[in-house]
This record gives structure tokens, sequence and C-alpha cells, in this order.
């Protein structure tokens, strides 16, 4: 028995790529032709009425389509063939949005990446720094100011003083409380300020200003205090601010007017000299000199003073 071959079916030769493109365009005017097509579709024995028309419209461009074209277009058009379907809400096509939207996001998730990036770097650093000056920093500033004040005072209350507040500040440093170290290295920078102050404290006497008044002291109804109103000058001829302590209350204020309490004998005459010329001839009632904590005074003085009257 012979074998016949059998020839293998030839596949139906493909559209040229003219009229695949040329049967795109006849969709494309479709779509734009959107009233016309609604019609037409919806009355299939219309069809040949759209197919001249589409003919109609090519000719009046200039361009040759034939019937075939266009009749593969209208069925492409009812196929949606070339008509755009997005996909489906899939996990990859969520993905795929959001890397191609990145530029708009992006910048922001950079931004917020940056900013924790600082916040950490800030915190880091405060802690740092923090550490640095509560074991390095303080204790050298207390070393420093322990030894200018040691330089400077000449008074043993001055250097009494400065041991007790070195002690405070060295013991806040080893327990690792640095508000208290701050303030230990303020009151050691005040006390050396102090030391080096040079001033004289004078009886105000300008005319139109008080110079002396006197008071019942609290809780005592027959005793009375006399005062005379100072200031600090120094040697430029400056009004220096003071610390007091007011002996009613216990309380600190730092001035530059104060009040000293005084015996009635100096109170008396100072009061009759102003009386008498209208200012006094030698105001200065006290000298602070550097390296003392306190003014010698040139009387003896019982000690006191206010800020307020």
């Amino acid at each position: 028995m012979t074998d016949t071959a059998v020839a293998p079916t030839a596949p139906p030769p493909a559209a040229p790529l003219d009229d695949v493109m040329l049967a795109m365009d006849v969709v494309d005017t479709l779509r734009h032709q959107e009233r016309v097509v609604e019609k037409a579709m919806s009355e299939g024995d219309r069809e040949e009425d759209l197919v001249e028309r589409l003919r109609q419209i090519y000719r009046n461009q200039g361009i040759e389509v034939s019937d075939e074209v266009i009749r593969q277009g209208v069925k492409a058009l009812r196929e949606e063939r070339f008509a755009y379907k997005p996909p489906a809400d899939s996990l990859s096509v969520k993905l795929a949005r959001i890397y191609v939207t990145r530029g708009t996001w992006g910048k922001w998730a950079l931004g917020a990446v940056a900013a924790l990036a600082i916040g950490f770097g800030t915190l880091a650093y405060q802690g740092y720094a923090a550490n640095v000056e509560l074991t390095r920093t303080i204790p050298a500033e207390i070393t420093r100011l322990s030894g200018d004040i040691a330089r400077e005072a000449t008074a043993d209350a001055a250097k009494v003083r400065a041991a007790a507040i070195v002690a405070e500040g060295q013991a806040a440093v080893r327990d690792g409380k640095a508000d208290l170290a701050r303030k230990a290295v303020g009151d050691l920078e005040r006390l050396r300020d102090d030391l080096r102050a040079e001033y004289d404290v004078r009886i105000v006497s300008r005319r139109g200003e008080q110079t002396g008044f006197w008071r019942d002291p609290p809780g005592q109804s027959t005793a009375l205090n006399y005062y005379l109103v100072v200031e600090a000058i120094d040697r430029a001829g400056r009004a220096l601010p003071r610390t007091i302590t007011e002996e009613e209350g216990g309380s600190t204020s730092t001035v530059t007017k104060w009040a000293v309490r005084v015996p009635r004998s100096l109170y008396d005459e100072v009061r009759r000299e102003k009386e008498t010329r209208g200012f006094l001839q030698n105001p200065v009632l006290g000298s602070k000199a550097r390296g003392q904590l306190e003014p010698t005074w040139r009387i003896a003085l019982p000690g006191g003073a206010i800020t307020r009257w």
C-alpha cells in the first residue's frame, strides 16, 4: 500500500499592515462619530449607510479606503477589538500603580525618612553633648573658677563659701544632676565677680530724691528702724546692681538702689546736713575693696537692708 503524503494546510495570509492600520483608523473615526455610530449600531440594517458615510469621510480627506477595510473596522468596533479594557485590580496592578506614581509620593516618603534620621541624629547628639557637658565641661569650669576665687579672695569667708559651692558642684556631677551642677558654676561665677568688684556705698543725696526714712519693724510696736538710701558706685561713676537680702521676709532682689539700717544718731546727722546744705558733703557710707565680699563701713552698723519702702 502506497503512503500518500498530505501537504500541510498553509495558514491564511496575514492582513497587510496598512490594512490593519486603516481598520484601526476606521474604529477611531467611528468613536469620534458617536451619534452616528450609536444609531447605526442599534439598527443592524443601517450598516451599509454607515459604510457609505465612512467612505465619504475618507474621500473628503483624499484617502482611498476599500469597502472591505471599512467593514473590518465596523466589525472590530462591534467586537471591541481595539477598545482598551483596564486590567483587573490585582496585587500586581496595585504594585505597578505605586511604582508609576513614585514621583509623587517618593519625595514625601524621602522627606519623612530624612526627618526621622535628623530627629534621631539630633537626639543622639543632644545626649552626647549633655554627657560631655556633665563629665568634662562643668568639672573644668568648676576647677577654673575655684582657682580664680582662690587668687582673688582676701577674706576667709569667701574661701569658705567657694569650697562649699565646689563640693556641691562635684557632688552634682557624680550624681548626674546637670541642673545642680550648672547652678554651682553660676554661683562660683557670681562669687568671683563679687570679689573683683570695687565700689563705694554712697548715700543718695540728690535734690528731689529720698535720702532716708524710718519705719516700724514688723512685729514690734515700740522700736523704730532708721534707714539711709544708698547705691554702689564704681570707679567710673556707674551704679552697680547688687543682690540684696531683705531683712523683712528674707527674699532677695537685684537692685541699683536699696536702704541700709543705720543707728539713729547717723540718721539724724545726715537729715540735718541735707536740710541745711541741700546735699551731703561726704556721702560715702562704706567702701568695698577687691578681694572682699562686704563693704567696710565708716561706722558700725546694726545690719539689715530692704529694697522696698
